[in-house]
């Protein structure tokens, strides 16, 4: 059996290396689901806004795929996760974020990433 991956982005794309970093995320997370793992992909900090509607479709980055194409790939079989301090900062709601995107805080992705068999990656 697969383990679970449990993917935290704390970036958004402010500067090419926050951008690669936050695409890479987003990456891993689409191909971990790709290859059939259960996947956890967790918006936090300025990554929080990619759980909006519009905001993944403005992001761009050279030669990478798209981002909305990445966090499409993971909604379809996987869960999309903005962490509820992050949103409320920003004052995203729950009537903000795209259909099947949840807003949940720590004790959530604690709960995820200490699965007995989870692995859990930041970016």
């Amino acid at each position: 059996m697969m383990r679970s991956l449990v993917v935290k982005v704390t970036s958004g794309g402010d500067s090419t290396a926050e951008a690669e970093r936050c695409n890479q995320g987003f990456t891993v997370a689409a191909a971990a689901v790709a290859a059939g793992a259960e996947v956890s992909l967790w918006l936090t900090g300025e990554a929080a806004w990619f759980g909006v509607a519009g905001r993944a479709e403005a992001f761009s980055l050279p030669l990478a795929t798209p981002l909305a194409d990445l966090r499409d790939t993971v909604l379809a079989d996987g869960r999309v996760t903005v962490c509820s301090q992050c949103a409320a900062r920003r004052g995203i709601e729950a009537d903000d974020v795209l259909g099947g995107v949840r807003i949940a805080g720590a004790a959530v992705f604690a709960e995820e990433a200490l699965r007995d068999g989870a692995q859990a990656l930041v970016y």
